[in-house]
């Protein structure tokens, strides 16, 4: 016969329930937060550890996910946690090259293998557009354009619009007003020369030689006559100019005696000297900053790197030695640290901190990481986003992860300059082959023969690959395609 339970029994009845649900509640909460911590039980070991998070990602995406050599079950983009320690990732897809990297992750780290590309297994090559003969071709920062230029001695110039698969082209030309046309010595030969896009993809810096004599002119892409004489209106003679806005009217100018000025066509003024003594300069439109490698200003046997910002009293000096001693400098952003690389020789040196607002914040710039080469260096650049520090010697290239502190070295044959093609692969053309690979050096693919010395550009939507071929008879701008079908 059921006997109703007393009220003491009652009692340690719900302090049982009360408690067990409790450490359920606990239990489950801390495995909660060790799987969000990346903690997994070591199948081998039988120990709790904890792991690092992979993101993994590619263009195009859906490819199968390989770990060690093992298939995951996962496709890109996805996400997955390992144990500390080296791993190889693949990824894998139906008419793809395997895409592939060795890395050694620390625990509780994320990284990010979201840029790969995947390039197809074939790669035929089409030409879009072809030319009897071809002295430039500029492909602008946002992938929807090439300016093409066919003779050297013709202000004539093809805008090529990549925007869509049917490539199309107009023609523009420089009007005789805007440059010396000298027509009281019509025999005298002339040179026109493009030199650089502005970052919004609008305007393009060329020169003109005529004689002894050199113009820098500013052509606006989306309508030729208000382009704009440099050298006539401002009445000045310069060595480089490069791009400070994207409104086609302010420049930083390297002068005759070395130093840098800043030029503005719309209100006409030609500012004080920011910098002296400048052999180089580079001006960085995502970190606002221009950087130079000059002479030391009190010691003629000594050359100098230093920083320069729109607004400062000053320029600033970073570094200083032998005037013998090759230099470079490069800065970057990221994650609102702001980072500068100084290359001395084949040694490079990243500091970290806040670019300085006066001499004495100088010291805010501190020691993040070292990098050494065999060889002097040739090439030293961040990519856009900061993230990542690709160093190029002449037998050597070093790809540096900025959040890491990771670095890896790959032997290289390429005495052909380096360029971004994006966020994390660089191109060259040597040999005339047109290759790319991460910034790490790793996964090197073969893409099309080409004609050196000339830009290529990813479509801005990664389908095509675009760069300038050779055959007889003339020049082709030709392509492939990255993204199948």
């Amino acid at each position: 016969m059921f006997r109703r339970p007393s009220q003491k029994q009652q009692l340690v009845q719900r302090v049982v329930v009360s408690t067990l649900a409790m450490l359920a509640i606990i239990i489950g909460v801390t495995l909660t937060v060790l799987f969000i911590l990346g903690y997994r039980l070591d199948s081998g070991s039988g120990r709790l550890e904890q792991g690092a998070l992979l993101q993994f990602d590619s263009s195009p995406n859906g490819a199968d996910v390989l770990t060690d050599n093992v298939p995951t079950g996962l496709r890109t983009g996805s996400k997955q946690t390992v144990i500390a320690g080296e791993h190889t990732f693949t990824y894998r897809k139906d008419r793809y090259n395997d895409w592939s990297r060795t890395i050694d992750v620390n625990a509780g780290t994320l990284t990010w293998l979201d840029y790969a590309r995947l390039v197809p297994k074939d790669l035929p090559v089409e030409a879009v557009q072809n030319y009897a003969s071809l002295v430039g071709a500029k492909a602008s920062p946002d992938r929807k354009a090439y300016i093409i230029q066919e003779k050297e001695d013709s202000p004539v110039f093809s805008l090529v619009n990549l925007r869509s698969e049917n490539v199309t082209s107009t023609s523009i030309t420089l009007p005789d007003n805007i440059y010396d046309s000298n027509t009281d010595n019509p025999d005298m030969a002339h040179e026109f020369m493009l030199r650089r896009w502005d970052e919004g993809s609008r305007y393009v810096l060329l020169t003109h030689h005529i004689g002894s004599q050199v113009e820098w002119i500013v052509v606006d892409t989306r309508n030729v006559a208000e382009s704009k004489n440099l050298t006539k209106q401002l009445g000045v003679q310069v060595k480089d100019v490069q791009f400070a806005g994207t409104d086609g009217r302010s420049f930083y100018a390297l002068m005759g005696d070395g130093a840098i000025r800043k030029l503005d066509l719309g209100n006409q003024t030609i500012s004080r000297a920011l910098v002296t003594d400048v052999e180089s300069f580079i001006f960085s439109h995502t970190t606002k900053v221009l950087s130079y490698v000059g002479s030391d200003i009190d010691d003629a046997t000594r050359r100098v790197v230093g920083i320069y910002r729109d607004g400062d009293a000053s320029s600033y000096v970073l570094r200083s030695v032998a005037k013998e001693t090759p230099l470079a400098i490069a800065t970057g952003l990221y994650h609102g640290n702001d980072y500068i690389a100084i290359a001395e020789g084949g040694a490079v040196l990243v500091l970290r901190g806040a670019y300085p607002r006066s001499v004495d914040d100088v010291a805010n710039l501190t020691e993040y990481s070292t990098i050494s080469l065999d060889s002097p260096i040739s090439w030293l650049s961040f990519s856009e986003d900061g993230d990542f520090l690709v160093v190029k010697g002449d037998v050597t290239f070093v790809g540096y992860e900025v959040e890491h502190k990771r670095s890896t070295i790959a032997p290289i044959a390429s005495k052909a300059d380096f360029h971004w093609l994006d966020k994390a692969y660089v191109w060259d053309d040597s040999d005339g082959t047109l290759k790319m690979r991460d910034f790490d050096g790793a996964n090197v693919s073969k893409i099309m023969d080409v004609a050196t010395g000339f830009d290529a550009t990813l479509s801005q939507n990664g389908r095509f690959f675009y760069a300038i071929g050779k055959e007889d008879g003339g020049y082709r701008l030709q392509r492939v395609k990255m993204i199948l079908d």
